[in-house]
């Protein structure tokens, strides 16, 4: 497992150590938890003068997922890697439901009343709120590890697909610098929207090539929208055939294949509309921040042998990538944006009408919805032990979502305290 954060009584970060000296200093008394996610120990004596070593923070940004990586920049050890699922396409589609709603309502109570039409003014720089809250996400990590660790310089992948060469990949002349990376960004932009599989057959872990879904033969053109990854078996059946001939057979493939080709690139769009909004707030912490390629990333993890993950594409950002990165048991913390719960007063159906009623009041019997907990239930017909989120009544019969489901009707009285509601859930 990764390795364990430490502070002395007066909360100045150490060194990490190994899990099981931290096992040691608990059962001493020489220490306490001071949090379950991530794991830090606090001493409870001070400690003068440390010889506390740098760390570097990692980052490879992505539109639904952001790896992270802690890493000894001299020894090349990884002390901690971790992912962090973002939730920025919810908000966008709460934001959407929310403004159908109240179009709706506006249409039923005030007909008369003239729709505004740009008369609201927007800051430079502004990003909606889906895309804030990414970035919101990740200077929050940041800023959490570096009190618990000495953190002296920042990593970040700033560039990982280019929308103008994917959009049309014949573009060129002196005006754009295609540099050493041309194509590159096609290829990954396609790993990454059909899942690393064949269209066609669905097969994976085998040699993919880019296949034209309508035949250049026959007016297709190199837009990104018109490839598609697949096997050298399916690509030489297929030919130069039209798609709807060559699966005529198969309807529900066809259907499923052209809506994916059709899907628009939210995803890199999201990336690239955050990508220096980032960049400048990561300056402002007053550390050095080095940038780094998406075509940086995958050299560095390819010549070490890492599997292709959010949190080893951030361990292998940038330039000042060790050459012999330490993993050995190194295991990530899985970390999902779960915001910090919401103000309506009344939940409503799918046509804007009030359904139920909410709580006034966050905490029941100590504890509040989002606390992750641990039940014990010694009796009755849900006899077990379940460890999850906790959405809390004021009945005091509460919910755990566990790795396994929900889990309703747990009483109050079976649940302990393992992580206090930080707008967070993690799956270590």
């Amino acid at each position: 497992m990764s390795k364990v954060f430490v502070l002395d009584t007066d909360k100045q970060p150490l060194n990490p150590i190994h899990p099981g000296r931290a096992r040691m200093l608990l059962s001493q008394g020489k220490a306490a938890v001071l949090r379950a996610h991530p794991f830090t120990i606090i001493l409870k004596e001070a400690v003068f003068n440390p010889d506390v070593e740098p760390l570097r923070i990692k980052i490879d940004p992505g539109a639904q997922t952001t790896g992270l990586a802690l890493v000894n920049d001299s020894t090349g050890e990884v002390v901690w890697i971790g992912e962090l699922q973002h939730r920025g396409f919810q908000i966008r589609d709460a934001l959407t439901s929310r403004r159908q709603l109240r179009r709706s309502r506006r249409n039923r109570k005030t007909r008369y009343r003239k729709p505004r039409f740009l008369n609201r003014t927007r800051n430079t720089g502004w990003l909606p709120p889906s895309l804030t809250s990414r970035v919101a996400n990740i200077l929050t990590w940041v800023k959490r590890l570096s009190a618990l660790c000495q953190i002296t310089a920042i990593s970040q992948e700033l560039v990982r697909f280019d929308t103008q060469q994917m959009e049309n990949s014949e573009i060129s002349g002196v005006g754009y610098q295609q540099g050493t990376l041309a194509g590159y960004e096609i290829r990954e932009f396609l790993l990454s929207k059909w899942n690393r599989t064949c269209a066609y057959c669905g097969v994976k872990d085998t040699r993919l090539e880019i296949e034209h879904i309508q035949p250049r033969s026959k007016g297709g053109s190199n837009r990104v929208s018109n490839l598609c990854l697949v096997c050298l078996p399916c690509n030489q059946k297929k030919g130069n055939q039209d798609i709807k001939d060559f699966l005529k057979g198969k309807p529900d493939l066809l259907k499923r294949i052209l809506a994916q080709a059709k899907k628009p690139l939210a995803d890199t769009a999201a990336v690239n509309a955050t990508r220096w909004n980032l960049y400048e707030n990561l300056k402002k912490t007053g550390l050095p921040v080095e940038v780094g390629t998406g075509g940086r990333t995958k050299y560095n993890r390819t010549i070490r042998g890492l599997h292709k993950t959010h949190y080893w594409d951030a361990a292998c950002v940038g330039a000042s990538t060790p050459e012999r990165l330490i993993t050995n048991g190194v295991k990530p913390l899985l970390i999902a944006a779960k915001g910090h719960g919401t103000r309506q007063q009344c939940r409503t159906d799918k046509f804007g009408f009030p359904v139920r009623y909410c709580s006034r009041t966050k905490f029941h019997k100590g504890f509040q919805t989002g606390d992750i907990v641990k039940a014990n239930v010694t009796s009755g017909k849900k006899v077990g032990t379940y460890v999850g989120r906790v959405a809390t009544r004021a009945t005091g019969s509460f919910n755990i979502s566990t790795t396994d489901g929900l889990v309703q009707g747990i009483s109050h009285k079976y649940c302990i305290h393992i992580h206090k509601k930080d707008g967070y859930a993690y799956v270590a």
